[in-house]
């Protein structure tokens, strides 16, 4: 991704769904929201699609990913378990989108069986991650009931949320008018804009 643009539109997807996090996930945590991790994973697999069909390059949902959890460690008390699923979701999208999404497939059912497996899969991914690798003490003393829990009954929601989430991200990225600003100077300069203000603001927020 040697286009400087391209890395524009990374930072500002991942800043899109950092801003999430450090808003709605203060709000959805003090309030004990239930299942306050799906509602932020449905719109970080929105924005993951829509930044996923502006810039189709393998490794850039990874890197939107990347921006998102920098965002978030700039901006919201370091919770680095938080940070990690963050970057897994990323990741998983990634890897699915890569193997499983080309252009031709991009408006058929696709976009929402790779939502699916990628959510899954980021939940099972974190889940054995943190327990059993970074061994993180609240997760190892849950033990493998908690591992079950978050992979099987909060990987299912999240699931759900990406099988509508990720096809509509994908229609909208997708539309021509979309394209079309994306190629201006005018969206270019937009983009910047909008970055700025959302980094700012993160400041504010934090």
């Amino acid at each position: 991704m040697k286009n400087y643009k391209n890395w524009v539109w990374i930072f500002l997807f991942g800043s899109l769904w950092g801003i999430s996090e450090v808003m709605g996930g203060e709000a959805f945590y003090k309030n004990n929201v239930p299942h306050a991790s799906i509602w932020l994973s449905a719109w970080a697999f929105f924005v993951l699609a829509l930044g996923r069909s502006l810039v189709s390059k393998p490794g850039s949902s990874t890197a939107i990913g990347g921006v998102a959890a920098l965002y978030k460690l700039a901006n919201a008390a370091p919770y680095f378990c938080h940070l990690l699923g963050i970057f897994f979701l990323g990741l998983t999208f990634d890897v699915f989108t890569s193997l499983l999404m080309k252009k031709e497939s991009q408006k058929s059912f696709w976009p929402a069986v790779c939502g699916a497996i990628s959510a899954y899969s980021g939940y099972a991914l974190f889940a054995l991650a943190i327990t059993y690798v970074v061994r993180y003490e609240p997760w190892v003393a849950g033990g493998w009931s908690k591992v079950s829990q978050h992979m099987f009954v909060g990987g299912s929601y999240a699931a759900l949320m990406a099988l509508l989430a990720v096809p509509l991200g994908y229609c909208l990225g997708l539309n021509r008018w979309i394209l079309a600003r994306q190629r201006s100077r005018w969206a270019y300069a937009g983009a910047l804009v909008m970055l700025a203000l959302l980094w700012t603001l993160g400041r504010f927020i934090g």
